[in-house]
């Protein structure tokens, strides 16, 4: 079967086992990790992040009462979007057919005790194939090597999540010089097309009582 003649569901089932893969790398954000790290290997992990344990647990279980939303209301949802969760910030990617399904998944989204932000990068249009989708599961792992084997980055403090060669950024960088490194990175990544940048600083007034 062609690419082009996968369903959303075999797409999706696809997505999960590349992603169960990639997910080693111990980035946040990336939900899989605790299958393949172990329960008490992701719990070490999120101890070192700047949002620590508790804000960890906490994105994690934002993110598990979206994807539930999303799967309750429509298996479309579910399959389309990328979901990251920081400090209660909600990152939603990915590509629907119509305007009512992206309006739908920022209302379900908000929905969710704990979400103290949505940002909408959902994108109106057909389905990516599953060639896009390979390509673009390649993208976020090279950025994540590159942040990893960066001394001067944090790397356990960023979730990527990248569609149709757009990358979306999500994190807490310790300054403006860390930030601008990440963005770099990103961009110099090949068959990036774009680069989209929520992170923020260590000392920014918004994390107060985070």
């Amino acid at each position: 079967m062609s690419s082009q003649g996968m369903t959303n569901r075999q797409l999706g089932v696809f997505k999960t086992l590349v992603l169960t893969g990639i997910c080693i790398f111990p980035l946040s954000g990336c939900t899989p990790a605790s299958v393949v790290l172990g329960a008490g290997a992701t719990a070490g992990v999120a101890a070192f992040q700047e949002r620590g344990f508790d804000g960890a647990v906490s994105d994690t279980g934002i993110t598990a009462q979206i994807w539930q939303k999303f799967l309750a209301q429509d298996e479309r949802l579910f399959l389309d979007i990328e979901i990251e969760v920081v400090e209660g910030e909600v990152l939603l990617a990915g590509h629907v057919p119509s305007v009512t399904d992206q309006l739908e998944a920022v209302r379900l989204a908000w929905q969710v005790d704990g979400v103290k932000r949505v940002h909408n990068e959902i994108k109106i249009g057909d389905d990516l194939t599953l060639v896009d989708s390979a390509g673009d599961l390649v993208i976020t792992a090279r950025i994540k090597t590159a942040l990893m084997f960066d001394s001067d980055v944090f790397a356990i403090n960023y979730s990527i999540e990248t569609v149709n060669g757009t990358v979306h950024l999500m994190g807490i960088a310790q300054n403006d010089i860390e930030r601008d490194r990440v963005i770099s990175h990103a961009r110099d990544t090949s068959y990036v097309k774009r680069v989209v940048s929520h992170i923020r600083l260590k000392d920014d007034p918004s994390r107060q009582g985070t």
